[in-house]
């Protein structure tokens, strides 16, 4: 516990420094609906704490929780068949490089025409911006295989499948853990811009509802709870791996 405190003492460090020339520069400012306060924006997360944890939280972590699923399960399954066939493999990669060229905001209103104010909409702008780490990471770790390894099983008449679980899998799984931390963020963006283009519940929606009052903390509270549930996910991600894949270290 003493050696994980002191690990993060730089941080915490540098983090106060950024609250402390936040405040005092917001201070110096002087215009709330600008720029408020670290303090202004706690006092606000106290104050519509109800609203807040009850309603918005939840809604959006529930488009995270599926469109993050969603994407796991598409990327996964994206990486695995380009790396079983050079043919899929040059079908699929342009394809999937090319989806992320594709303007969010510009499609999201599109997703809401389509489907609704309801949250699949949120959903598919989720999956839109999430799935492609999930996808090109884990086939870089399955890429990354001891390819000798491979031919040494291939040739006691291990099969391709057996192949894949016993050399592929276990060197991808760094890299899908890595994928995870940085999908889970780009989830909560995703759900987040979902909401904001078109939603009736949900942190983006609050805080564009907020933007519309010209109440500037309450334009920074949800994002301040964004990154708080960006932070455990990633987090709780990180202690997992440790468990999983002890040869990291």
């Amino acid at each position: 516990m003493k050696r994980a405190c002191k690990g993060n003492l730089p941080a915490l460090v540098f983090l106060f420094a950024l609250l402390m020339l936040w405040q005092l520069g917001a201070m110096e400012l002087d215009a709330a609906y600008i720029l408020p306060t670290p303090a202004q924006i706690v006092q606000k997360l106290w104050e519509l704490r109800g609203p807040l944890f009850t309603v918005h939280l939840p809604a959006t972590m529930e488009v995270t929780a599926i469109g993050l699923a969603i994407s796991v399960g598409l990327g996964l399954a994206l990486a695995v068949a380009m790396d079983r066939s050079a043919l899929i493999q040059k079908m699929l990669y342009p394809v999937v490089v090319a989806s992320q060229t594709i303007p969010t905001t510009a499609i999201a209103p599109l997703f809401v025409l389509w489907f609704g104010y309801g949250i699949w909409s949120k959903v598919l702008v989720t999956v839109l911006i999430t799935f492609f780490p999930v996808t090109i990471t884990v086939y870089d770790g399955l890429r990354s295989a001891n390819g000798e390894m491979a031919e040494l099983l291939e040739t006691y008449g291990a099969g391709r499948w057996t192949v894949f679980w016993k050399v592929k899998a276990p060197c991808a799984l760094p890299y899908f853990f890595s994928a995870i931390k940085m999908a889970i963020p780009m989830s909560i963006i995703g759900a987040a811009i979902g909401e904001w283009l078109g939603a009736q519940s949900g942190l983006g929606y609050f805080s564009r509802r907020m933007m519309t009052q010209l109440d500037g903390a309450g334009v920074f509270a949800p994002i301040v709870l964004l990154s708080a549930a960006a932070m455990l996910l990633v987090a709780a991600v990180e202690l997992l791996e440790r468990r999983l894949v002890r040869w990291r270290g």
